[in-house]
């Protein structure tokens, strides 16, 4: 006779990683790890605002090579092994007005950020992974890869792009040897900073921050789904996909979109 499976435990004795935990989807996965049982680690630049003592914080530059071989020998020599890492920091900071107005400096920011620092993540913790033969890594990228938005994050979508073929390529390479790496590309999130856009938007436009939110899904060409996504709508797909009832999921993108990109 098989027994129920405990969800809210299904994440004992595991180490997770969360990138740019300490606000937003980052937090939301960070939580929703914990309360699987895991034991979290969140990096940031900054420290959150509300400390939760049952997450181990670290503070680092992941846009630099210093600041992530810094996070991984912190983590192995802490907590010896990590058994999740979610490669979540990410965003875009360059002006709008389309590629001419971008410098080589903008680009590489972006590149930085949104690329290279998983990429040396997944370096720094793979040989420990590969040699245990377990070990989960998730890739949040974004629906613009696929949907770029020219005019204000051209580099950010190129970024997230080749995140795309990156995450596939790794797992080709990883699946054999027992660690499984997948995409998560999220379209419109309603974080606290989306939230805080929208009131600045309605301002400015003398409109309701009701008004303001369809108008930034107007320009998206839509969310049939009617509102953009929770942060914790986001954290519970990651918390599937790195438990063990998704242990044969690997080399895919999962897309939580509320339906926006408007093709097959």
């Amino acid at each position: 006779m098989n027994r129920p499976f405990n969800f809210n435990n299904e994440l004992k004795d595991k180490t997770a990683l969360v990138t740019g935990g300490t606000k937003g989807t980052g937090k939301a996965i960070a939580e929703r790890l914990l309360s699987a049982g895991a034991k979290v680690i969140t990096v940031a630049r900054n420290p959150p605002e509300e400390e939760n003592p049952d997450l181990h914080f670290i503070s680092a530059d992941l846009s630099t090579s210093q600041g992530t071989q810094k996070v991984v020998e912190e983590v192995v020599q802490k907590f010896g092994k990590l058994d999740i890492l979610i490669n979540n920091l990410g965003g875009s900071e360059t002006k709008g007005g389309g590629f001419a107005v971008l410098t080589d400096e903008d680009w590489l920011h972006s590149l930085q950020t949104n690329l290279l620092s998983p990429v040396r993540l997944d370096r720094g913790f793979l040989p420990h992974m590969i040699e245990r033969k377990t070990g989960v890594i998730i890739h949040i990228a974004s629906i613009q890869a696929r949907l770029p938005l020219y005019d204000s994050t051209l580099p950010y979508a190129a970024a997230k792009a080749g995140l795309l073929n990156y995450s596939k390529s790794l797992s080709n390479e990883v699946a054999p040897k027992g660690v499984r790496v997948l995409t998560v590309s999220p379209g419109w999130i309603m974080t606290t900073a989306s939230t805080r856009m929208m009131e600045r938007i309605a301002e400015s436009n003398k409109s309701t921050v009701e008004q303001a939110t369809q108008s930034v899904m107007d320009a998206l060409g839509g969310i049939p789904f009617g509102r953009p996504a929770k942060p914790e709508e986001i954290a519970e797909l990651v918390g599937f996909l790195v438990s063990p009832r998704a242990h044969y999921l690997t080399g895919t993108e999962y897309i939580i979109d509320g339906g926006t990109i408007p093709t097959i």
